[in-house]
């Protein structure tokens, strides 16, 4: 781990990593051992905030023994919220919470769906509208989307102007079944 942050560091000519995620657990080591190592790599100014990703309650629980975490992404949108416990349990904990895949919206982005109708309606896209839902959802969701155009930054950007109204937020959250 600690060749893989200082060959990053090299590489890109930087003192530091603003934020660095420890994108899988690693099965071969303890939490613990891994947590150590990053919190090291932190005191020595090498990383300045700590994240992880694909984890689970506990594991953000065991994980705070050793650092303060301060963001963890995990695979969430309008139509997987199986992390819901995760999101309820960084936005009461101060944690920023990054959706992984924020914009997968499954069946709900069908021609005359639900998103369809919603994002009509506001006259949006269907994933401006996703994003706006994200948006809505908790204030500690911080949505990175990936793009491809400067069509698509320019409406992901625009996403955040969208305030969904409370009816049309419960209607999207009941449409997802996850």
């Amino acid at each position: 781990m600690r060749q893989e942050v200082e060959l990053s560091l090299f590489k890109f000519g930087i003192d530091h990593e603003d934020l660095l995620f420890l994108h899988r657990v690693d099965s071969h080591f303890s939490l613990a051992e891994q947590m150590t190592e990053l919190k090291r790599m932190q005191d020595e100014g090498k990383i300045r905030h700590l994240g992880l990703s694909q984890v689970t309650v506990k594991q953000i629980q065991e994980a705070e023994k050793y650092a303060k975490i301060d963001a963890v992404e995990n695979l969430y949108n309008l139509a997987n919220r199986r992390d819901e416990d995760v999101l309820e349990y960084t936005a009461a904990h101060g944690i920023a919470f990054v959706p992984w895949f924020p914009l997968n919206t499954g069946r709900l982005a069908q021609a005359g769906g639900i998103l369809d109708k919603i994002a009509k309606k506001y006259q949006a896209a269907p994933a401006q509208i996703a994003l706006a839902w994200l948006l809505k959802r908790s204030p500690n969701i911080l949505p990175i989307p990936g793009t491809k155009s400067i069509k698509h930054l320019t409406e992901n950007v625009a996403a955040a102007q969208i305030k969904l109204s409370d009816e049309d937020f419960k209607k999207l959250s009941d449409a997802s079944q996850f």
